[in-house]
């Protein structure tokens, strides 16, 4: 016999303490014994909720009052905050962002790895927390994600089609984007221009659930060194609906480096196994990072190729990784997980021989590539899974490492991997991570042979909750 659900009134709870950060980024409180998860709400902050889901020992809520605002509050900078999902933390203190990242590096050590973290260094903040990246991707959409002021205005007229990103929990509602913070100009220029241009010529913006229409996805890349690429991602466009809107763009944006178009008919937005036509200029641009002593080295970027989205702060991770590496010239070095060979390329200088391997067949080429570029002829790259190409025979023909950096997917590494690492025994690991609860698992495992000895946290992503760190292993 089945029960009817009872209609029950929301629960409120009335003058709530945030005290924590939760790992996603939510503000905490305890009311009794159960643990309240708050959306936009900073520790400080006397709230009363309303809870929209409740677990036996944990709910969520949104606030309804706030009774007294946290000292570590601030005014968000963007207009589209809290619809968007990109900066969660505008609200709190760049400075506080970066204690409660800390803080969570050292309780997923402590807690996950048993890792003693009385020595671990300062976190470092990037010094941009505005227009810091280097990427953005945009969707088009027929399905407007419409807020309330929208709502109270007649639906008849109203512009539905909109170019900007997914609302977070709905992957059919994308939120027009006016000014996004992320990335410097010319990004929202482009957005604005390209959004306008399709909609004076009445190109259809695509529609998410039916996979139809002409126009699909944007991406702009830029460079510290000032070049622009731009990827127009079509879906059921006509050649001519294309050529007018390439043409619009290489006269509208001359300083663009790279312009390209892909046409994806797939049901999926990945473009790795997509056609690239390069439309104008190159079919790359180019980032560079100082060595020191007047010297750099050049990476090739592609529409496709993977590179941190924080130029300046990647430059100050790989710095950190190469000092805790401390090479003197003679050393061995494996970089595992190695993406467009970035590390190896970077530490090459400082060591007799780099062995990079990763998954991505494309981004070896990007490595080679770049080694080549820049006159590099210590480095080897792999492609393949490294649990399959990690072997005793690949160790015993490319010789013991002294120095091993593994920087892995957020998954971090594979139980096969972590055991390989173990047997080797280089005398250091630097082991770079973006997840600190996996990396956290794997330091659990390694200690069995090494002793951390440096822990160091980089943030790469200003007012979001996600933190970098770096930790470096000595063998017992």
């Amino acid at each position: 016999m089945s029960r009817k659900r009872k209609n029950t009134e929301p629960i409120r709870i009335s003058g709530l303490s945030i005290i924590d950060i939760a790992e996603e980024g939510k503000g905490v409180g305890k009311a009794e014994e159960l643990v309240i998860f708050v959306d936009k709400a900073v520790p400080g902050d006397v709230v009363d909720v309303r809870l929209v889901k409740k677990k036996k020992n944990f709910a969520e809520a949104v606030i309804e009052t706030l009774h007294t605002p946290s000292a570590l509050r601030q005014e968000s900078f963007c207009s589209h905050f809290g619809t968007c999902g990109g900066c969660k933390w505008q609200h709190m203190q760049y400075q506080a962002q970066l204690t409660y990242k800390q803080k969570s590096v050292e309780s997923a050590l402590q807690r996950l790895g048993k890792i003693d973290v009385s020595g671990i260094e300062p976190i470092l903040g990037s010094a941009e927390n505005q227009y810091y990246r280097n990427k953005l991707e945009f969707t088009f959409s027929n399905k407007r994600w419409l807020d309330s002021k929208d709502m109270a205005e007649e639906a008849e007229g109203r512009e539905m089609n909109a170019l900007g990103f997914h609302v977070p929990g709905r992957f059919d509602k994308i939120l027009g984007v006016e000014h996004c913070y992320l990335q410097a100009n010319p990004s929202n220029d482009i957005r604005l221009k390209v959004r306008d241009y399709a909609l004076q010529h009445h190109l259809s913006f695509y529609d998410l659930r039916n996979h139809e229409g002409a126009m699909r996805n944007l991406i702009i890349r830029t460079s510290s060194t000032g070049e622009v690429m731009v990827g127009v991602v079509f879906a059921y466009a006509t050649p001519e609906q294309i050529e007018g809107l390439m043409e619009y763009l290489k006269a509208t944006f001359p300083k663009i480096t790279s312009l390209q178009y892909i046409v994806n008919h797939k049901k999926n937005d990945t473009i790795f196994d997509q056609e690239v036509v390069t439309y104008a200029g190159r079919d790359h641009i180019f980032e560079e990072m100082p060595l020191g002593n007047g010297k750099s080295v050049k990476y090739k970027i592609g529409i496709k190729s993977f590179y941190q989205t924080n130029s300046a702060q990647a430059y100050e991770l790989y710095r950190i990784t190469k000092e805790f590496a401390g090479l003197k010239g003679d050393e061995l070095v494996y970089d595992l997980y190695t993406g467009a060979g970035t590390i190896a390329n970077f530490v090459a200088h400082s060591a007799k021989q780099v062995v990079g391997v990763e998954y991505v067949p494309s981004a070896i080429e990007d490595a080679k590539f770049n080694a080549e570029f820049n006159g590099i002829n210590n480095t080897i790259f792999y492609a393949g899974d490294m649990k399959d190409i990690l072997t005793r025979e690949f160790i015993a023909e490319h010789g013991k490492p002294d120095v091993v950096i593994t920087d892995p997917p957020r998954a971090g590494m594979h139980a096969d991997v972590v055991e390989r690492l173990l047997e080797m025994e280089a005398e250091k690991i630097v082991y770079v991570s973006c997840n600190a609860a996996t990396q956290a698992r794997d330091l659990a495992l390694l200690t069995e042979k090494y002793d951390v000895i440096r822990i160091k946290p980089v943030d790469m992503f200003p007012h979001t909750q996600h933190v970098e760190n770096v930790v470096l292993l000595q063998l017992k």
